[in-house]
């Protein structure tokens, strides 16, 4: 037993006695006005309701939510892309999923993003005069073939933009939007964060390759399935053609016929039967790989979103692609 001894006693006694001065003040008790009783509930102070009174929604209420394991099915092809996933958007369910969440280049499905954004924040009927700066563009880049002086209108630059992947229309937009390539990736970046596209991080509007701009298959899916909310944004990527209107330097008509890159619309790759292919968008350099962002619907009423990042030829990309079409019909 250990022992104290009475001086010891005595200096602790003092030491409490004056704590319980200190807070209470000259020995009286201490009172708070409108107190809060720790055991009461916080409906007791008026802070909350039932929850059955509320209409509570959470974030990934109509999202597929996806783990860190593949998914994968011997009807899909599994060496010959680096990451693919088939997303069931009516039943909020992952079918098909490999490496996912690995960081990959999207090269031009970048544009998705861009576009979602010019439709969010941008007047369809603005017009903005091209410069030069706009079109310095590393050499093999994809345009749409605007000039330096060009008048063209924002619904002019997104069809641009999705059908053939005009580089030059992305720069266009960016400065149009926000003022800068800059700003606009940074506004990039806060509207993927606040999609739940955590893994992402983009530095330009094209998708050219930087080591910095980056996504996964999981967050482009975030991505567009935000964008095919808006029916204009559907209406863009379905399109097959599109003629240009806009004025030169000169104030002179300029007329452009623009094609869309996908294989589907274009009759240069078939869909599984019973496949309804609405659209999407394509992607590629030297480090990305080739990349596809589809949207589709088995019937006419099903919505599916498939993506396949990093296919290693773009016949590859299209084989895997129809194989993920197939499985919706399992």
């Amino acid at each position: 037993m250990r022992c104290t001894s009475k001086k010891r006693i005595t200096s602790i006694i003092g030491v409490v006695l004056a704590a319980s001065f200190l807070l209470s003040g000259c020995g009286k008790e201490a009172e708070i006005d409108n107190a809060y009783n720790v055991y009461d509930t916080t409906s007791a102070y008026g802070m909350d309701t039932s929850v059955q009174e509320q209409n509570v929604s959470y974030f990934a209420d109509n999202l597929c939510v996806a783990g860190n394991d593949n998914l994968l099915t011997e009807g899909v092809t599994e060496n010959i892309s680096e990451a693919a996933g088939l997303f069931d958007v009516a039943n909020h369910e992952v079918k098909f999923a490999k490496n996912i969440h690995e960081r990959l280049y999207p090269a031009s499905t970048t544009k998705i993003l861009t576009a979602y954004i010019a439709l969010k924040y941008g007047d369809l009927a603005a017009t903005v005069t091209v410069t030069e700066d706009e079109l310095k563009l590393e050499a093999g880049s994809t345009t749409c073939g605007l000039s330096v002086g060009d008048t063209i209108s924002l619904q002019e630059l997104l069809y641009g933009l999705i059908l053939c992947s005009g580089n030059d229309a992305a720069n266009v937009i960016a400065d149009m939007i926000s003022g800068s390539t800059e700003e606009f990736a940074n506004l990039m970046n806060q509207e993927a964060l606040a999609l739940g596209a955590t893994n992402s991080h983009f530095v330009n509007a094209n998708g050219l390759q930087n080591e910095e701009h980056y996504t996964t298959v999981y967050d482009m899916y975030l991505i567009f399935n935000a964008a095919v909310q808006d029916e204009r944004f559907v209406q863009l990527i379905n399109t097959q053609n599109h003629t240009a209107n806009f004025v030169n330097a000169s104030g002179e008509a300029v007329v452009k016929d623009w094609a869309t890159t996908n294989k589907y619309l274009k009759g240069e790759e078939e869909a599984p039967e019973g496949i309804n292919v609405i659209g999407g968008k394509t992607g590629t350099t030297h480090d990305a790989g080739y990349c596809l962002v589809l949207y589709s619907k088995k019937g006419d009423e099903i919505p599916y979103i498939s993506i396949v990042f990093k296919a290693d030829s773009r016949n590859n990309l299209y084989h895997e692609m129809t194989e993920l079409l197939q499985e919706t019909l399992k």
